[in-house]
């Protein structure tokens, strides 16, 4: 499968994180081809604020494959990793990250490229698709809270 068709698995996911009104985000973690781990942000439903969507991907991948160590996989994130999923991609020693919308400001860049930096970045893989998401889930947020 080529890195389009992973994202739009990664999008999946996040309109499944849309349905249950969390905030859109989804991963998929591969290696060798086939999808190890998959999860979407359910900070909300669980109350817990670890439920990123990168860490829940990482977490099902860690258990399928038996060890913390991902160093031959390759993550599809709809949304640039905050600083905690960048720490946790960077400790689970995945290799290579897939982004839909890099949307970080300049401050959490720079931290996320000192945390990521010999790890091969591509961003920009259906950003159009996983941006409407977010500004969908957002514009939502805006009309229940006037």
């Amino acid at each position: 499968m080529s890195d389009e068709e992973y994202m739009n698995i990664a999008l999946k996911e996040a309109e499944q994180a849309l349905n249950e009104e969390e905030v859109p985000v989804g991963a998929v973690v591969v290696l060798d081809n086939k999808i190890i781990g998959i999860g979407h942000n359910t900070r909300q439903k669980t109350h817990d604020i670890t439920n990123h969507a990168e860490l829940i991907a990482i977490r099902d991948a860690s258990r399928k494959l038996g060890d913390w160590r991902l160093d031959k996989t390759t993550i599809y994130i709809t949304l640039s990793p905050c600083m905690m999923c960048a720490s946790a991609i960077k400790e689970s020693r995945i290799k290579r990250i897939v982004i839909g919308v890099n949307n970080q400001d300049l401050k959490t860049k720079e931290i996320s490229d000192i945390i990521l930096k010999d790890i091969e970045i591509k961003d920009g893989i259906k950003s159009q698709e996983s941006l409407l998401l977010l500004q969908k889930f957002f514009k939502k947020q805006r009309e229940k809270n006037k």
